[in-house]
């Protein structure tokens, strides 16, 4: 058992949709930036005797996205940007899990429009606990910057005095909060 993260819980986990929020923030007309959030998440978190041995598996629904504007919302969702209807969902799978410090470093394989990249994502364990119904969660903090062309994202949009609409780099953020699955 890991004894560096208070109240520790090997098991398998389900990721709570409701209580989860992945979103991203991209530089919009070289002078502010622009944030949307994803609805739909879905996925496993498998975590080992050691914390280090712990794997993660989720689904990311694009039909889901908002950014607060729903005309943006369609642009984005449309074949300019992800293409929501030929690739409905994006997919993440660790692949391995290091400690660095106090926090962790999660590498794995994002999958946006059918291609697949490594990633690596800053974690930070919030915590495991019980809840208000009698089960177990645990919360997790991640985030990375990827750069959106590489996986086929690559609209450009010229600005008539330099730059671009939408900056290549993205950050994603995600706050997860999982519950224990009934043993």
């Amino acid at each position: 058992m890991s004894t560096t993260i208070p109240n520790y819980v090997a098991g398998t986990w389900d990721i709570d949709p409701v209580h989860s929020d992945v979103s991203f923030v991209v530089r919009h007309m070289m002078v502010s930036k622009v944030r949307g959030r994803f609805e739909g998440v879905s996925g496993e978190l498998v975590t080992g005797e050691e914390f280090e041995n712990s794997t993660v598996s989720a689904t990311i629904d694009c039909s889901s996205l908002t950014t607060g504007n729903e005309q943006r919302d369609g642009h984005v969702k449309s074949a300019d940007f992800f293409e929501v209807e030929k690739y409905p969902t994006w997919n993440f799978t660790s692949t391995g899990l290091v400690a660095k410090g106090d926090e962790y470093v999660l590498s794995g394989d994002l999958t946006i429009k059918g291609v697949t990249k490594p990633v690596e994502l800053e974690l930070e364990v919030n915590g495991f606990g019980p809840d208000a119904w009698g089960g177990t969660r645990a919360g997790f903090t991640a985030k990375t910057t990827i750069n959106r062309s590489d996986y086929g994202v690559d609209i450009e949009l010229p600005l008539d005095g330099g730059g671009v609409v939408v900056s290549e780099k993205v950050g994603v953020e995600l706050e997860i909060q999982a519950v224990l699955r009934a043993a």
